[in-house]
């Protein structure tokens, strides 16, 4: 009706504009083509869905829109007045100031509604005057805009956007609904100084690109320094053009590390991986722990037939079932409490669940406890892995992938040395004849953030207690990847299916990028938390611990590496051991481990990886169990 009527009343406005005086000579003529016009409109708008916009959402799209209807109305209007009386009625200028009068008339009252729904928002939804948070936006871009139109539509008071820093400088000088455009990034300090010096400080920097846009231009971790030193929250905000309603709530999240990590997000093959899992029964051991659950909850999304969730810590297993069956309801899970050094125990889990697959991420890692204590890191590590591969194998599991460790590369500490023993023997079981119908596989990567034993949580927790953040050498560098993205290689690298014999026994391994020095890891850290490094937040130096290297290695220079034809992931042929020898070595180290023997269980995982080199403290410790034995 609204449509029908603005449509003729624009076929009135722009025949009284076009006769003038004359226009009342043949008023009922005019009025009963306007009529029809109105009539035209009203249908047209109706079939083309013009009445089905939300007048509180009138954009451009419906401005278009609008215009499409006026363009066919009149087309329609002018076709049916020469049929009927030649065009002679009306003069022919009159139909192009209509298409002009008729666009107004159904934009206007829809823009007028949306500016005062827009203004009602905001008086309702309006807080005490001084409460807004004053932030600026790093970016001038769409998301940008958005944002801006949002907030100011939306949340009013809750945010003001004071400016727009054009970190390329492009736009400096210019505005985006109305909010100035400032740059370039070097003049960020500046620009804080001044807004502060007029009474309103900057609370919060907003990145509007995602990092990877970011970091052409520029360096985050620079930005997390000025807001540190500035002591303002750094920011970034979600994609708002993929935004799926538009009331949802605008989540600004803080600066996360592994944001700093300049890592190139690694292209993977979904369609591999889900195969893998689709429909499979799939078995994860150590699923209580960092990686064992993350790699839990990304099978549980690819829609297994069912998931075996083992560990032998009664809390964790807890609490990732429970997590796992609320947000799976329908999926098949189980949480089997088992330790992976009882052998029977195991091979009767397996035998029970008949897994197609099994991800054996179950291990003790953390260096200095291994070191004080070898023969349980010996025992979990080494003997609980062989155990996981007997039983695979007896009961025809199609695949076992173990998870390794880059420490098992020339290492220096006995967890190490222990991750590689176990690799040695899933290799052998992957190389034997007789194992063809089980695939057994070795995935190794570097340090996670966030996993049990990472230096970040024990960072993070000095930092709250104001310091001092304890690093132990100033040289001392690792590899990193977030949890999620380790645990989405090493599904990337099950998937992937060697076609001849002789690529078997290899070791998958990661591409961790480039090392990063602990000493900048904590410095960005202490950054990200609003403090600065060395003057709000100290950094000490304690030395090395028992069993650690200055750097880590992904491979042995002796290790011949070849590319997988699958993203991220590269193979090495490690030295490998016949299957009968590795056996025997096993069951003597099972027999000392039973002695608690540990000075022969350390002899024995030196001379089976003798590029291991013991460190003072396992010696003391092997020293000490001599004595005692004595």
């Amino acid at each position: 009706m609204h449509d029908g009527v603005m449509g003729a009343a624009a076929l009135l406005l722009s025949f009284a504009l076009r006769l003038d005086v004359a226009f009342l000579g043949n008023f009922w003529s005019f009025l009963a083509a306007a009529a029809l016009f109105g009539t035209i409109v009203g249908v047209t708008g109706f079939v083309l869905g013009l009445n089905r916009g939300i007048w509180r959402y009138a954009s451009l799209s419906d401005f278009l829109a609008i215009a499409g209807v006026a363009t066919a109305a009149l087309a329609i209007f002018t076709v049916f007045e020469f049929l009927i009386n030649r065009l002679n009625l009306i003069p022919r200028s009159s139909i192009v100031i209509a298409w002009a009068f008729t666009i107004v008339l159904l934009a206007g009252p829809r823009a007028v509604y949306r500016v005062y729904r827009n203004q009602h928002d905001v008086r309702k939804g309006k807080v005490t005057k001084g409460t807004a948070k004053n932030v600026l936006l790093i970016g001038a871009t769409d998301n940008a805009e958005a944002f801006i139109r949002t907030i100011k539509e939306r949340q009013s008071a809750s945010v003001e956007v004071l400016a727009i820093i054009d970190e390329r400088g492009r736009r400096t000088g210019r505005a985006i609904r109305g909010i100035p455009v400032m740059g370039p990034l070097e003049k960020l300090p500046q620009i804080l100084d001044r807004f502060e010096a007029r009474g309103r400080r900057v609370e919060a920097i907003i990145l509007t690109r995602s990092r990877q846009e970011y970091q052409r231009h520029a360096k985050l971790d620079e930005l997390a320094d000025v807001a540190a030193r500035q002591k303002v929250d750094l920011l970034t905000l979600p994609n708002l053009l993929d935004m799926k309603s538009l009331d949802a709530e605008i989540e600004l999240t803080p600066i996360k590390l592994e944001d700093l990590l300049q890592r190139e997000p690694v292209k993977l093959e979904p369609q591999k991986i889900a195969a893998m899992i689709r429909s499979k029964n799939v078995m994860i051991t150590g699923a209580g722990g960092s990686i064992g659950s993350e790699l839990a909850r990304q099978v549980a999304e690819l829609g297994p037939l069912s998931l075996v969730l083992v560990d032998s810590n009664e809390y964790a297993l807890y609490c990732i079932n429970s997590e796992l069956s609320q947000k799976h309801p329908s999926s098949p899970i189980h949480a089997v409490l088992c330790n992976v050094r009882e052998r029977d125990a195991i091979s009767s889990v397996v035998e029970s669940h008949a897994p197609d697959l099994i991800f054996h991420a179950a291990a003790l890692k953390h260096v200095p406890m291994v070191e004080a204590q070898p023969i349980e890191g010996i025992f979990t590590n080494a003997i609980g892995t062989r155990n996981v591969a007997d039983a695979a194998l007896r009961w025809k599991v199609a695949k076992m992938v173990m998870v390794s460790t880059d420490k098992a590369v020339n290492p220096a500490n006995v967890m190490g040395a222990t991750k590689r023993m176990a690799e040695m023997y899933c290799q052998a079981m992957d190389l034997e004849p007789k194992t063809l119908p089980t695939r057994f596989m070795t995935v190794r990567f570097g340090n996670v953030l966030g996993s049990a034993g990472s230096v970040v949580p024990l960072f993070e927790q000095q930092i709250r207690a104001g310091g001092p953040v304890t690093v132990t050498h100033p040289d001392i560098v690792r590899f990193f990847m977030t949890i999620p993205e380790a645990c989405m290689l090493v599904l990337q690298a099950a998937a992937h299916e060697p076609d001849r014999v002789h690529e078997r026994g290899r070791i998958f391994v990661l591409d961790m990028g480039s090392p990063v020095k602990i000493v900048d890891l904590a410095r960005n850290l202490i950054r990200l938390s609003g403090r600065r490094p060395d003057v709000d937040i100290q950094i000490a130096y304690t030395g090395l611990r028992p069993g650690e290297k200055l750097y880590e290695e992904l491979f042995d220079c002796n290790e011949k590496l070849s590319k997988t034809g699958s993203p991220g992931i590269l193979a090495a042929s490690a030295r490998s051991i016949e299957r009968a020898m590795i056996e025997r070595i096993f069951d003597e180290m099972h027999r000392m481990i039973n002695d608690l023997n540990v000075e022969g269980a350390l002899r024995l995982l030196q001379s089976t990886v003798p590029e291991f080199t013991p460190g003072s403290k396992v010696q003391v410790t092997a020293s000490s169990a001599r004595s005692l034995r004595q």
